[in-house]
């Protein structure tokens, strides 16, 4: 096997496993408590938020009336929130290179109890239209990371349409990956928004992770209509400048409409564009920070929409990704390219349902597919990288009140790879869990 194939593959079961039970979902009881609400008044099935929960979302967590300034609230509030994973799991790979197997490569099976990450949330508004989110985050060995800190301006000049936030922060997309239902190794986070075709080294263009930049929100004051632009870092959410002096942008709208019984539905699009660097300077041979050159350029555009059909809804998502074919090939710029080499071109989606039996009971399915449609290096195997991915389970929480909230969750996800086992076969893995999900 060689070591081109070792590190695909590593950088595979890497991204697999690392979403594990660290789905950073923001849902604050804080808020609940502050306002006197139940958790369900803003959350469709915690954490994932309903209309009422977005309008609130947008409007910088206010409701607009005088509970909303730090300054009528009970000295006894304290705006903090926790959320932890004490889960059994089962976790299955087909084909993981051994070396005491004769072939080479076997199946590894692991399962037994175990906890996931813990976030540390807190949120709110500092005076009447300043808000703030931060929130703390470790992996399941306690090693903490900020996955959010960020600051808002909120209807500036009584605007709706002039919304103002800096710091590190989720991109303004309608369907979330950080409020998603699904916690599995294998289900946990969308293949879509952090896709990367075998042979390619782009880390920056993952738009489920959290970015530092500067966005502006504008939105209706029913907030019906959303659209926002926003300027980040080209590192992925690093901290300390590791790159380049280099700049992404990522553009969102939407809009809400009734269809009458059947509910409120919302359609949009979104566009990540903008470059990043493929080489950085060194010194004895060490990378030296903020060295980042060789800046190519990527791209990843969509539509998206939610769907509700009484008490089934759907969240749809496409997406039409490009790396350049510096980035697709993994080569340092301005070094030579493979010959033929071309940008790396692929089109994907996912559906996730949500049978919603009571607010305390919610089935949850994601079918999820991306599709390479052209390759870096002409004569590649079309469909090398495709990727398969289906997600089944339910969520139920016997209670969510201004106090906490407490789910148990069972969930079973599988995905496959074309072409990403040692030999060059397809590999597949499947996760099954049963854990308690409970914040405070």
């Amino acid at each position: 096997m060689t070591s081109l194939w070792k590190r695909l593959v590593s950088g595979l079961l890497l991204a697999l496993l690392s979403v594990c039970f660290v789905n950073d979902a923001h849902a604050l009881p804080a808020f609940a408590r502050k306002y006197g609400l139940r958790c369900s008044a803003c959350h469709e099935a915690w954490p994932m938020l309903n209309y009422f929960g977005q309008k609130f979302k947008d409007n910088g967590y206010q409701l607009m009336n005088d509970r909303d300034a730090p300054i009528w609230q009970n000295n006894g509030y304290w705006p903090v929130t926790i959320r932890i994973t004490p889960s059994w799991h089962r976790e299955s790979t087909d084909k993981v290179a051994v070396d005491q197997a004769p072939t080479g490569q076997q199946r590894i099976t692991a399962h037994g109890f175990d906890v996931g990450g813990l976030d540390l949330l807190s949120g709110g508004t500092l005076d009447k239209n300043i808000s703030f989110l931060f929130v703390l985050s470790s992996d399941e060995t306690a090693a903490f990371h900020f996955e959010s800190v960020n600051a808002r301006l909120d209807n500036l000049f009584g605007s709706p349409w002039l919304n103002i936030k800096m710091g590190k922060f989720e991109l303004d997309n309608i369907v979330s990956e950080k409020r998603g239902l699904t916690l599995t190794a294998n289900g946990g986070g969308y293949q879509l928004y952090h896709f990367v075709p075998l042979g390619d080294n782009n880390f920056v263009g993952q738009i489920g992770d959290n970015q530092f930049g500067l966005e502006w929100l504008g939105h209706s004051a029913n907030d019906r209509t959303r659209i926002s632009a926003t300027l980040l870092s080209s590192n992925d959410g690093n901290v300390d400048l590791p790159g380049s002096n280099s700049y992404s942008g990522f553009f969102a709208a939407s809009q809400a409409f009734d269809v009458g019984k059947l509910g409120t539905q919302r359609v949009g699009f979104y566009a990540m564009v903008g470059q990043a660097p493929t080489n950085v300077l060194t010194s004895d041979t060490v990378p030296i920070a903020g060295g980042g050159f060789g800046n190519k350029t990527f791209s990843r555009v969509g539509f998206n929409g939610i769907f509700y059909l009484k008490k089934l809804d759907f969240q749809v998502v496409t997406q039409h990704g490009s790396d350049n074919a510096y980035f697709a090939t993994s080569t340092a710029a301005p070094g030579p390219l493979p010959a033929g080499a071309r940008s790396a071109v692929w089109n994907g989606a996912f559906v996730e349902t949500h049978y919603v039996y009571s607010p305390q009971l919610i089935f949850i399915q994601r079918s999820e597919w991306i599709r390479m449609s052209q390759q870096a290096i002409p004569g590649t195997p079309s469909n090398l990288g495709d990727i398969d991915n289906y997600v089944i389970g339910y969520r139920y929480m016997p209670f969510m009140t201004s106090r906490a909230g407490f789910a148990f969750h069972n969930e079973y996800s599988w995905i496959r790879q074309r072409g990403g086992a040692p030999d060059g076969t397809d590999l597949a893995s499947n996760s099954l869990m049963l854990g308690f999900d409970f914040d405070f």
